[in-house]
């Protein structure tokens, strides 16, 4: 089976990190995004991609051929960038003749089945449920299980079933002439060609749908959402018991992700902090927060925070020497 991941986005609601990368790039407890998707699907038995770049799309092509020799990738750029279903819609040419496929979004985890949805005899969706269900792509289900609508982002949600990114589809032609519908007759939802509505499209020519409710869904598109994310991935059990004997005078909190050679002094980091490679960080306190790689910090408090690579963070460092009945205030 061949999986599609969409990462042509801009990424706006992470700037300014996404100015100089693209969003599937940007690390999350010790690896991008994109690296803990391919990873889980590799795991799962997935040797063939398709990956849909457009903005600084370079990048990921660069990323792909260094990291993962060994899989098969082909690379589409969607320009212009006119949503989810016209993305897809794009690989028409690669995938017709497949009995089926899985589509995969580039910027979102998830922790499921995976081999359940790949066995389905329907085609499945993966679902968790919200509540803000009015921000997703949103599945209402029959009593035995079928979907009988799909709504993308609805004012008066029915369900708070939302779709969390992962798809696998039984019926790839159907899915494709009903992509090629919307496009036919300029069918948009808030001016986008969007997944959903040709799912739904499906679904009223009788194609069959169920859902499976995944374990954990890691929405990585926001600032809060990215670090929340870093949170619970590095609280696995992997990131528990790494000894940090190599950082004297220092504290290490786990869970700490760090890259290779990192230099630590006189600090105290996390807990849930990832740092990546060849980044020095001295007489800083670090909770909470994603530091990338070649940085610098020095003298510096960050608790929820995102420091890209290569940059350089010095605070204000003092000494005093303070006699009695003294008051000092340096919040002003």
């Amino acid at each position: 089976m061949k999986a599609i991941i969409p990462v042509a986005g801009i990424g706006s609601k992470l700037r300014p990190h996404t100015h100089t990368q693209p969003k599937a790039l940007v690390p999350v407890a010790g690896k991008p995004i994109l690296a803990h998707i391919i990873d889980s699907l590799i795991e799962g038995g997935i040797r063939e991609f398709i990956l849909i770049i457009g903005y600084l799309g370079d990048k990921i092509e660069k990323y792909i051929e260094a990291t993962y020799p060994d899989i098969k990738v082909d690379f589409i750029i969607q320009e212009p960038r006119e949503g989810l279903g016209h993305a897809i819609w794009l690989t028409k040419e690669y995938l017709l003749q497949e009995k089926e496929i899985l589509i995969v979004l580039g910027d979102t985890i998830v922790n499921t089945d995976l081999q359940q949805i790949l066995q389905s005899e329907h085609t499945i969706l993966g679902v968790m449920k919200v509540h803000n269900p009015s921000l997703f792509g949103v599945a209402e289900i029959e009593h035995n299980g079928i979907i009988k609508r799909l709504v993308e982002k609805p004012r008066i949600p029915k369900s708070n079933l939302a779709l969390v990114g992962i798809y696998k589809i039984n019926n790839p032609p159907l899915l494709f002439s009903s992509l090629q519908y919307l496009i036919d007759h300029g069918i948009k939802t808030q001016n986008d060609y969007h997944l959903t509505d040709g799912l739904m499209h499906m679904i009223e020519a009788g194609e069959k749908m169920t859902t499976i409710q995944v374990n954990n869904w890691y929405d990585c598109g926001r600032k809060e959402t990215l670090l929340e994310a870093n949170a619970i991935l590095l609280n696995r059990s992997a990131y528990k018991h790494i000894h940090y004997e190599q950082f004297p005078g220092s504290i290490i909190v786990p869970p700490v992700s760090l890259g290779e050679s990192c230099q630590i002094k006189n600090s105290i980091i996390g807990p849930n902090v990832a740092i990546g490679e060849h980044t020095t960080i001295q007489s800083s306190i670090i909770e909470n927060s994603i530091i990338g790689s070649f940085s610098e910090l020095e003298n510096v408090v960050l608790q929820e925070s995102i420091i890209g690579n290569d940059s350089s963070l010095k605070g204000l460092s003092q000494s005093l020497n303070i006699g009695d009945n003294t008051e000092i205030n340096f919040s002003t």
